[in-house]
């Protein structure tokens, strides 16, 4: 099914015009001509069917049904400490995929990528469109949010305020991510699983993270890339959680 990201009103109208890139990608792109039905998603949990009404030679008027709203799921945030090179795009497409409410960058201690100022704010516009992009083929009605680049402390203290967080410690020897998450199946709690980068995080900073409320817990004892350990601890909550596999 062809799916369109469009912002529809809380109060949608029956017709909506569109235009620009979007209008560029529905009619030059996938080619639909008037009459055909396609699927439209707002981004925040709601998705429409939908069929282009008229073609002009700049614009296009679709009609729009009712609101099809998605099935309400557990929060899951991704705080990952910046890994090298694309590696964060891969994070997000594949995590998008698999289900994350949101992503954290965060600048650690073994970080070898450093982002400031714009520099920083370009790189998360680029992967909110990741996001975006994903989101649309793997079905969502929901775009997970890209938070700013922050201090990894900084983000856990506030996440800690609301969630259960639980840092991947290559360390820690007992307590699986499995069984960490165990006691928060039943109150459907939101979730922090925290990743460092290639390296690792320091010991002072897992200690740190601890004070702050979060969880030690190990993937296991094969050593893991960054990006795959992402992945996989998204992956361990969410099947535990009912929603894959």
């Amino acid at each position: 099914m062809v799916r369109l990201l469009y912002p529809v009103p809380d109060d949608p109208p029956p017709t909506i015009r569109v235009e620009g890139v979007r209008f560029h990608h529905l009619i030059h792109v996938l080619r639909l001509r008037a009459g055909d039905p396609f699927e439209v998603f707002d981004g925040r949990g709601r998705s429409f069917s939908a069929r282009v009404a008229a073609v002009d030679r700049t614009t296009a008027d679709i009609s729009v049904g009712s609101p099809v709203a998605a099935t309400s799921e557990r929060p899951i945030m991704l705080i990952q400490a910046l890994p090298k090179a694309e590696k964060m795009d891969w994070i997000i497409q594949k995590g998008t995929e698999l289900g994350a409410a949101a992503f954290a960058p965060v600048q650690s201690r073994r970080s070898v990528v450093r982002l400031l100022g714009s520099t920083a704010e370009k790189r998360v516009q680029r992967w909110r469109k990741i996001a975006e992009e994903a989101a649309r083929q793997c079905g969502r009605s929901d775009v997970p949010t890209i938070l700013p680049v922050d201090a990894l402390e900084a983000r856990v203290k506030a996440a800690s305020a609301t969630m259960r967080c639980y840092v991947l410690d290559e360390e820690e020897r007992s307590l699986s991510l499995a069984q960490a998450f165990s006691p928060a199946m039943a109150d459907k709690s939101p979730i922090a699983l925290i990743v460092g980068p290639e390296g690792g995080f320091e010991r002072g900073e897992v200690e740190s993270m601890s004070d702050l409320g979060a969880t030690k817990a190990t993937l296991g004892k094969t050593r893991l890339r960054a990006e795959t350990a992402a992945i996989v601890g998204l992956a361990v909550i969410l099947h535990l959680d009912g929603r894959i596999g």
